[in-house]
């Protein structure tokens, strides 16, 4: 069974990686590829808003999707991927094992970050990283009020717009 079990991976790992280069044009014609994980809540204690991050996240991705220069990686590709590999939320806490998943389904970078609330005053910080070297291409941070959701996604677009200008 653990034979049949590394065929299929070994298979998965050859569709992925034939998908991807094909999902990237190769570089010529200066699109990038990016993938967005979900932010992490940083805060001390119970925000009381477990999604939150996803909402955050969708924001960022959404301030991509206008731009002619960034494809973004659907986060269905991403869950697949995860799912194939028997892979959770707790074992990708390493962002060197997100930037496996994201080499394997094809992005070039992978936009990771969190936001914090402390007291009167929420932070989203984002972090460009470059999915074949790991190493961090741009940083971006914003702030918010803590009680103004509203501002909380407003700040999450803003940071995206900064880390692609």
């Amino acid at each position: 069974m653990r034979g049949i079990h590394t065929l299929l991976f070994g298979l998965l790992w050859c569709i992925l990686a034939l998908s991807g280069c094909a999902t990237t044009g190769g570089g010529y014609d200066g699109v990038r590829t990016v993938a967005v994980w979900d932010l992490e809540n940083l805060s001390p204690g119970d925000t009381g808003r477990p999604d939150l991050g996803q909402a955050l996240s969708g924001e960022i991705i959404q301030a991509m999707r206008h731009r002619d220069d960034v494809e973004v990686v659907e986060r269905e590709r991403l869950a697949a991927v995860m799912e194939e590999l028997n892979l959770g939320s707790s074992d990708l806490a390493d962002d060197t094992d997100r930037l496996r998943v994201g080499r394997m389904i094809g992005a070039r970078e992978m936009v990771f970050g969190g936001y914090m609330v402390v007291g009167k005053t929420m932070r989203i910080d984002l972090r460009l990283v470059d999915v074949e070297t790991g190493r961090l291409v741009k940083t971006a941070k914003r702030n918010a009020r803590a009680d103004d959701i509203t501002g909380w996604l407003t700040a999450a677009r803003e940071a995206a717009v900064e880390l692609f200008p």
